[in-house]
């Protein structure tokens, strides 16, 4: 395959650079099988979000949005990491990647090998009590109709961020953190739609740094790219790991 200039550019960046941020969206993701939220076929144009992703849902039929959300588990149980996931967690064993902030909650960074991650929007394999805030992580999908914390024996919700819910403070000001230190700042398959994760790159870039966008469809962060490479990610990843060997 021939290399294309977008990605001799980038992989002269990322080999150059100090200090490399990626931040990822459903897009890396959808190459697993797992379906987007927005895409062509996202799963927010087959089901209804007040009815499933919202604190009220869940409240109104708890059973419901547990459902819902083990039928997900189920996707991505099977789901494996790709190639995009396998090279950003080689590169952090190698020190080329320093920090991985992701809007994704199926937890296929870790199971790829990322340790150093911050995650926007929860992890759909933890549950967090309703009243204590006690978090559990679920080794598999749970067998019960509804979860309960074994501290109070109130119901657990999907320890994801709903519509409605501000992302966890620590983890925002953790993200914001790493962009400011990002001379290099990688974005990989988010649309760029939602706030404030999308805000995060455009202040990388206030501040100095390198954007590089890999999707195959432009996005709203297009026009702030400083390289743009419009593929897949797992085919990007794969030019641009022999580039910065």
């Amino acid at each position: 395959m021939k290399i294309s200039s977008s990605i001799e550019e980038a992989g002269k960046s990322i080999k150059q650079a100090k200090y490399l941020v990626c931040l990822t969206g459903s897009g890396i993701s959808a190459e697993s099988g797992i379906p987007t939220f927005r895409g062509k076929d996202g799963l927010w144009k087959k089901y209804k979000v007040e009815e499933l992703a919202t604190y009220e849902a869940f409240t109104n039929n708890p059973e419901l949005v547990w459902d819902w959300y083990k039928w997900r588990m189920s996707i991505i149980k099977k789901a494996q990491p790709n190639k995009g996931h396998l090279t950003l967690a080689k590169w952090e064993r190698r020190g080329v990647l320093k920090t991985i902030i992701t809007q994704n909650v199926d937890g296929l960074h870790q199971r790829a090998g990322n340790s150093i991650i911050i995650e926007l929007h929860g992890n759909i394999w933890r549950g967090r009590c309703i009243e204590c805030g006690y978090k559990v992580y679920f080794k598999d999908i749970p067998k019960e109709k509804l979860p309960r914390c074994p501290r109070c024996n109130n119901l657990l919700r999907p320890d994801v961020v709903w519509f409605g819910e501000p992302l966890d403070t620590l983890s925002l000001n953790k993200a914001y953190q790493e962009a400011l230190q990002a001379d290099v700042f990688l974005v990989v398959g988010t649309s760029g739609l939602v706030y404030p994760a999308a805000y995060i790159p455009i202040y990388a870039k206030e501040n100095g740094a390198k954007i590089i966008e890999i999707n195959p469809w432009k996005t709203t962060l297009t026009e702030i790219a400083d390289i743009k490479i419009s593929m897949k990610a797992s085919d990007a990843f794969g030019l641009l790991d022999n580039l910065i060997i």
